[in-house]
């Protein structure tokens, strides 16, 4: 009888386990907009959440950079645990195998995290708090030929920066404009201090809109236009490189174009852009190489997670050197 009891106590606790697995993994499938503790302007991250297969499968998109799908994810008392492992080789040339883990679990209808980072030395770990909001479903796409335009707004106006903001208040300005031509000049000096350059920012926001602008990218440069501040159109010199969502026009590690369009570095090219619904369309050099796709949350240096707020377009100008000309901004009108 005493054998059976316990049995039947161990059956309850499997049960119970099993389901609070199951409720914990229901209440945090989906994907979140992160808000991350402040670091400048980049304080926005992403993460989902999925069951595919039988499998838990996540990825994390943690201040800048791309999104990284993490190697292995658990359910954990009324949480998940997602893990990224890398390989670190120290001093004495000998592996080790460095975790970082990340624990989410529901309060209040919120995702509250926390991810913890440690030293490859072993001796001590980095904690940092997170919170995150459930992102809705994506929305149907658009019909793109009932949009309705409000006046075009030209962005670049005169031999000035009139309309525009440095973001960063540490940051050098490396921007001029000469000959309608807005220019980012990063040149760091012979002396191996490091020069930290800032992007450049529209003073006003917008909603919805098409953007239409033609840039010049320099060999071994990079860009990148923001829009609304949440969404990377990549700027970059990849001429001849296989398709990648890291190339030019690409939705910064998160839509791959479908074709290469782009030309050899230091020609200008042309870019259309149309942002509507959380769809986007990308049209460089004359084709279409983003078809009224999705955008499933925000792009590494986004201004916020927040998706359904106006926003600037602003211009990446810690990275390289890049030319812009013929900036013009056409709101959609409902």
């Amino acid at each position: 009888m005493i054998k059976r009891a316990y049995h039947s106590i161990f059956a309850l606790l499997f049960l119970a386990s099993a389901l609070q697995a199951q409720s914990a993994l229901k209440d945090l499938s989906g994907t979140w907009a992160l808000t991350l503790p402040n670091n400048g302007n980049n304080d926005a991250g992403w993460m989902e959440i999925k069951k595919e297969d039988g499998f838990i499968y996540a990825s994390v998109l943690w201040y800048g950079g791309s999104v990284v799908p993490v190697d292995h994810a658990y359910t954990f008392e009324d949480g998940v645990i997602l893990t990224q492992t890398r390989e670190q080789e120290t001093t004495l040339g000998k592996k080790l195998a460095v975790t970082t883990w990340y624990q989410v679990s529901l309060d209040g209808g919120k995702l509250k995290g926390i991810k913890v980072e440690p030293q490859v030395d072993g001796m001590g770990a980095k904690a940092t708090a997170f919170t995150g909001v459930r992102l809705p479903a994506d929305p149907p796409a658009p019909d793109m030929s009932s949009l309705k335009y409000a006046k075009p707004i030209n962005l670049l106006t005169g031999n000035s920066l009139n309309g525009w903001e440095l973001m960063g208040e540490d940051r050098t300005n490396g921007w001029s404009v000469e000959n309608g031509v807005l220019k980012n000049n990063p040149v760091q000096p012979e002396n191996g201090h490091h020069v930290r350059y800032g992007n450049l920012r529209t003073v006003d926001e917008f909603e919805d809109f098409n953007l239409k602008l033609e840039v010049n990218v320099p060999k071994g440069n990079n860009s990148g236009v923001y829009l609304r501040g949440i969404y990377e159109i990549q700027i970059i010199d990849s001429y001849g490189n296989e398709l990648d969502s890291h190339n030019m026009g690409a939705l910064y590690s998160r839509i791959t174009p479908s074709m290469a369009a782009e030309k050899p570095a230091g020609e200008w090219q042309s870019l259309d852009m149309t942002l509507v619904d959380r769809h986007v369309t990308v049209i460089l050099n004359g084709k279409k190489i983003i078809d009224n796709q999705p955008v499933r949350g925000c792009t590494g240096g986004a201004m916020t997670s927040d998706e359904f707020k106006p926003g600037p377009i602003y211009l990446q100008g810690d990275h390289g050197s890049v030319m812009y000309r013929n900036i013009v901004l056409t709101p959609i009108i409902d």
